[in-house]
């Protein structure tokens, strides 16, 4: 037996790197290629958006002196209007109840920095007094949800 031959012969070490790296690379591609397919990429771009919202509470001396608040988008970023949802008091604004949006329609398709939207108080008593109001945002897949603006009328 020729053991220094054994020591210097390393013409298996090349191919057994090889295989291990083709290993490798094929788990990665396979991780890669299964997260994408089970949808777990999708939550990545599923962030809230940071943006500036204020509130004016005022009587409409016009309207049978309804209770109004206007919601003015101050800043931030853009957001689209079907993924905003209003609320008072937790209830949420809509044609049925006693609030409504002013123009009849909830807020436009693209909300930028000075986009407003009024609500009316149409029901028992007109005065906003001590009701929040919240502006919440709604992920286009549902899964994830935020209020972007909220503030409390004075009493």
């Amino acid at each position: 037996m020729k053991l220094k031959a054994l020591f210097e012969d390393d013409s298996a070490v090349s191919p057994v790197i090889g295989v291990i790296l083709m290993v490798a690379i094929t788990v990665i591609l396979a991780a890669v290629i299964g997260t994408f397919v089970l949808g777990l990429g999708q939550n990545i771009q599923s962030t809230a958006p940071q943006a500036s919202f204020s509130f004016e509470f005022q009587q409409d001396a016009a309207a049978n002196n309804n209770a109004i608040v206007s919601i003015i988008h101050d800043g931030g970023d853009t957001l689209e209007g079907g993924q905003l949802t209003t609320k008072v008091d937790g209830d949420a604004v809509s044609s049925s109840s006693d609030f409504s949006y002013k123009d009849g329609d909830a807020w436009g398709s693209e909300i930028a920095a000075g986009s407003t939207e009024k609500v009316v108080k149409t029901g028992t008593g007109t005065d906003w007094s001590g009701e929040t109001v919240e502006v919440i945002w709604k992920s286009d897949s549902g899964e994830n949800s935020a209020t972007v603006g909220e503030s409390t009328a004075p009493n």
